[in-house]
């Protein structure tokens, strides 16, 4: 499962912290020139100077002197009210905050821009409040007047604070679905969120498929790591392709222990590909894992033995291919291959391949052209390497390998 976290709604102080830095007489408006009676402007600046002192509790109870006094103009109710917006944010009250938000909204001095900007700040109170229904009602009003992607992601937000997992499942789905009309990269917070709901839901197909686009459009060792975790522990995966989910996990960065670099070494050696062990070994050996430690001696033997195995394949490349040949091995052939192109015999490996399985007769058609593709990109030679991969099918799991090393190929980790 991947962590999500939702983005903190900073919408109401970044709604009022204008004023609640700014003299309400020295504000640069044509309201704040109006007359303010002085028995309005003293608590007003006092209780500015209250905000700027870190006090928005007295802050407060200095503006609710002001409740009293009559025949108040709209343009001192206005001011009244946004530095309370303030003071009620800084301090957490969120009732009052939302009364004065809903006042100023209300109260036609706000300019499109702020109007925008308080209607979303009226959100932000209404979510850390806990006040979903207000929230969504709130939010419903401003996709009214505009269609803001903004909105529509705190409209999802909100669904999900609610447990309305149904809801923002549906939304999230459309906004992804508008993506992918429009040839747009999904935005990866809203992966996410629909991963996260997946999950929660027990969606576990739909979930692995959006792990799928999160790893393949935004490549990270946490996505390929949940990712391969659950194709190796997938009803019916064959435990033959473990050596191809190594390679990915060596591919996207996530072989860390010594075992896990020896085990991929032994396996491709098995499967008679003794370059490709000695660059793993190599590889292990460069980022410290391989070499250190009380396994030092270990790492050092199979080195030897990946080291003579390469020399002895080198020798009697020729004499194998004959054998095999003469015996219709077209397997053996396809493992030859592809030993060739790791060993940097890319043309000479690459037509062996193709000779054999275009012959047919293969146990398991589909792992050789699997091992086709990545032969193709270990020579250098995408394009190729992405059409065969696609190509490949098969149930139990070779097709996702497959579609994950085209993944890989295509967005390759840094």
């Amino acid at each position: 499962m991947i962590k999500f976290r939702l983005a903190h709604l900073g919408l109401a102080m970044a709604a009022i912290g204008f004023t609640a830095a700014t003299p309400v007489l020295g504000l640069s408006t044509a309201y704040a020139a109006e007359t303010v009676r002085a028995e309005i402007g003293g608590p007003l600046q006092a209780a500015q100077k209250m905000m700027q002192g870190g006090r928005a509790k007295d802050a407060l109870n200095e503006l609710k002197k002001l409740d009293n006094v009559g025949g108040k103009t709209p343009n001192e109710t206005y001011l009244i009210e946004r530095v309370r917006a303030a003071a009620a944010s800084t301090a957490g009250d969120y009732d009052t905050a939302a009364r004065s938000f809903e006042k100023l909204i209300d109260s036609g001095k706000l300019s499109g821009g702020e109007k925008e900007k308080f209607s979303e700040g009226l959100i932000g109170i209404y979510m850390r409040a806990k006040e979903f229904g207000k929230a969504n009602a709130a939010i419903q009003r401003s996709l009214k007047d505009r269609d803001d992607p903004k909105l529509r992601a705190y409209l999802i937000q909100n669904y999900m604070s609610m447990g309305n997992t149904a809801e923002a499942t549906r939304l999230v789905s459309a906004e992804l679905k508008a993506d992918e009309k429009a040839g747009r990269t999904p935005p990866e917070d809203q992966l996410q969120m629909m991963a996260n709901l997946q999950n929660k839901s027990g969606d576990k197909v739909g979930y692995v498929q959006t792990i799928e686009k999160l790893a393949a459009f935004y490549p990270k060792t946490s996505y390929w790591a949940d990712l391969l975790n659950r194709i190796q522990s997938k009803q019916g995966f064959a435990d033959r392709l473990s050596v191809d989910v190594y390679r990915l996990k060596l591919a996207n960065n996530l072989l860390k222990k010594p075992n896990e670099y020896m085990e991929l070494a032994q396996l491709v050696l098995r499967d008679g590909a003794p370059a490709e062990a000695v660059k793993i070994i190599e590889k292990g050996y460069k980022a410290g894992v391989l070499g250190v430690g009380a396994d030092a001696a270990r790492h050092q033997r199979l080195k030897d033995l990946a080291d003579k195995t390469l020399a002895d394949s080198t020798k009697n490349a020729a004499t194998t291919e004959e054998s095999l040949t003469k015996v219709t091995d077209n397997d053996g052939l396809v493992a030859l291959g592809y030993g060739l192109v790791q060993a940097g015999q890319a043309d000479k490996g690459l037509k062996l391949m193709e000779t054999a399985i275009k012959a047919g007769g293969l146990k398991r058609p589909e792992d050789a052209k699997l091992r086709l593709g990545q032969a193709y990109a270990a020579a250098g030679k995408k394009s190729q390497a992405i059409s065969t991969l696609k190509s490949v099918g098969g149930t139990d799991g070779t097709a996702e390998i497959a579609r994950y090393f085209v993944m890989a190929i295509n967005h390759p980790m840094a």
